[in-house]
């Protein structure tokens, strides 16, 4: 069906594919449907995450550290989606499901280099969390613009090497038993199950950047949160203890809903043996529906932005207002 390749620098044995195959659904009907819905469901991950980004820009009481890290999560939900979501809708919705070699390794690193940086962030917004409420008095001197930007410059620099080594060392697998990825985008872990060498490296380097994907946030965040509680515990006062929590209700359902759905598939994966189509259905889910919510959370759960919006409508009203009277006052 599709044409293999010799990578000439290789022995005999070592085989690269010109194209790999996107397998789709295995015997289910009109599942171009499931690809319209991913399409709205893109087109509302835009409009929210570019609507919450121009509100922190134009709004200036949210131009603070801790909405430094909001508008970079929601540049990474949009990117992420992005790199995703018109590549499913171009192959299943429009039959394009052959992709080249090149393209599909470039796929691979900007899905999980920013899926990594979704994770990476909500890390960092836990940080600011656990020093606005342990270390109140110093928030202001730890918290600042710089150090923000720079965390993110960090978390930048060590994502786009871990997934650069990881997709790089791609190259090292011989491609001779098929070229056909049973998944949804050009995963690492199926173009891993394609391989006919010795590639303990390409599984030691997935387990290091999964480590570093999902379990070790993870784990600094809930160490992050237990250090909240034992602080909130101790003030005296019902009213601030409460002021306190409302400040971290909208993180906590972020943190829930980018690491419970991931987790669920994980532990059912190990646990039951999951059927293709139904691995396709949740794992793609689980990655565009968070970014989808991400910005709607943000707008309804978070006084600030809400107080924010308000005031930027008001602004418009008036000088919407203003222009009118202006144009009034020339006429007569």
């Amino acid at each position: 069906m599709i044409s293999n390749q010799s990578n000439p620098s290789a022995n005999e044995t070592f085989v690269r594919p010109a194209t790999f195959f996107i397998s789709d659904f295995s015997n289910i009907p009109h599942t171009k449907y499931y690809y319209v819905f991913l399409s709205l469901v893109y087109v509302v991950t835009v409009l929210g995450n570019s609507f919450i980004m121009c509100i922190i820009y134009l709004a200036r009481r949210l131009h603070t550290a801790k909405y430094i890290a909001v508008f970079h999560l929601a540049l990474s939900d949009l990117c992420g989606s992005s790199a995703l979501i018109p590549n499913i809708i171009e192959m299943f919705l429009f039959d394009h499901q052959e992709i080249s070699y090149e393209a599909c390794l470039t796929n691979m690193f900007f899905v999980y280099h920013f899926m990594n940086l979704q994770s990476l962030t909500l890390l960092v917004l836990a940080y600011d969390r656990l020093v606005a409420i342990c270390f109140p008095l110093q928030y202001y001197a730890i918290v600042t613009k710089t150090a923000m930007f720079l965390i993110i410059g960090v978390i930048w620099i060590v994502s786009v090497t871990l997934f650069s080594v990881l997709v790089g060392l791609v190259n090292t697998i011989s491609f001779c038993r098929s070229n056909v990825l049973n998944s949804y985008f050009c995963d690492y872990a199926p173009i891993c199950r394609l391989a006919c060498n010795d590639i303990t490296i390409n599984i030691l380097m997935g387990k290091i950047s999964y480590g570093l994907l999902i379990c070790t946030p993870l784990i600094l965040i809930v160490i992050s949160y237990f250090c909240i509680s034992l602080a909130l515990l101790r003030i005296a006062h019902g009213s601030e203890r409460i002021k306190a929590i409302k400040t971290c209700t909208s993180h906590l359902i972020l943190v829930a809903m980018f690491y419970l759905p991931v987790m669920s598939n994980i532990i059912a994966s190990v646990t039951t043996p999951l059927h293709p189509n139904v691995q396709i259905i949740n794992n793609s889910l689980t990655q565009v529906i968070p970014p989808m919510l991400n910005p709607i959370i943000y707008t309804l759960k978070t006084e600030e932005v809400m107080q924010s919006i308000q005031e930027l409508y008001k602004r418009s009203k008036v000088n919407t207002t203003r222009k009118r009277e202006m144009k009034c006052s020339r006429i007569n």
